[in-house]
């Protein structure tokens, strides 16, 4: 099939607060897809409903042929095999060795013996450029070295879909360039489907076949990296360029701070 997932129709909710609403989304194998937007308009919430940590109040999320949240927990957990994911800032074990971080998920996830574990580690490390790293903590290690430490775990399993949230928070120019350069290479490599959740434009447009935007759990605009620098939509422009003036505003709605102060006469 030409879609590796496909969300159909869907809404999401935590208790009474709408988080997604009417989403329909394709993620084309083979392909880089970047979904983004302000904090808080539902894009982490979109990997974890992919993952089946969440299930939609209403439509449907298709991942390689299988509508996810209907599956049984043998079956989530096969089908979870066939993802990686890359977690906001790492999230690596910090009392392993980046060789073991690296291993964990080929340990936990296959019978392989230990010496072909270890050629497959060092051979994830090498492809992030972090062979020599291998017998190091994550606390003696950069932060954008630990980040590629984490993409190296990530694609332990030579996954069909891989997921990044946020993979550029907090790096430095040239980690941000390295790991861009990373995610589009590695996504050639093994064949696989990317999907990026990213607020940092350039990083994103540089390396992304086509991109969403989501603003207040829908899809404002959709299109490809230079559709979107030309587009004419209110929030993909302020956001784009990073207007301070836009459809999303400085303050938090809600009453004014003379109202507040009770100086406001209603003039």
């Amino acid at each position: 099939m030409a879609n590796i997932v496909e969300i159909r129709d869907l809404a999401f909710r935590y208790g009474e607060r709408p988080i997604l609403s009417g989403l329909n989304m394709d993620f084309p194998r083979g392909k880089v897809i970047a979904v983004m937007g302000g904090s808080g308009s539902g894009k982490t919430t979109i990997l974890r409903l992919i993952g089946g940590q969440l299930k939609p109040q209403t439509g449907q999320v298709r991942v390689a042929g299988e509508i996810i949240h209907e599956l049984n927990t043998p079956g989530l957990y096969r089908l979870r095999r066939k993802m990686g994911m890359l977690f906001q800032f790492g999230a690596l074990f910090t009392d392993l060795t980046v060789f073991e971080n690296v291993a964990f998920p080929l340990r936990e996830q296959t019978g392989l013996p230990e010496e072909l574990i270890r050629d497959l580690v060092l051979m994830k490390l090498n492809a992030v450029g972090l062979t020599n790293a291998a017998p190091m903590l994550p606390s003696e290690i950069s932060g954008g070295m630990a980040r590629r430490v984490a993409l190296a775990r990530a694609i332990a399993l030579d996954p069909e879909l891989i997921m990044y949230d946020e993979p550029f928070a907090g790096l430095d120019p040239i980690a941000m360039g390295v790991t861009a350069s990373l995610i589009r290479n590695l996504n050639t490599a093994l064949n696989s489907t990317s999907i990026v959740v990213s607020h940092d434009v350039e990083e994103s447009f540089s390396i992304a076949d086509y991109v969403y935007f989501l603003s207040d759990g829908r899809i404002v605009a959709q299109g490809t990296p230079d559709e979107m620098r030309a587009s004419d939509e209110p929030y993909v422009r302020q956001f784009v360029n990073g207007f301070a003036d836009g459809p999303v505003p400085f303050h938090y709605p809600g009453e004014k701070l003379a109202q507040k102060l009770g100086l406001d006469n209603g003039l």
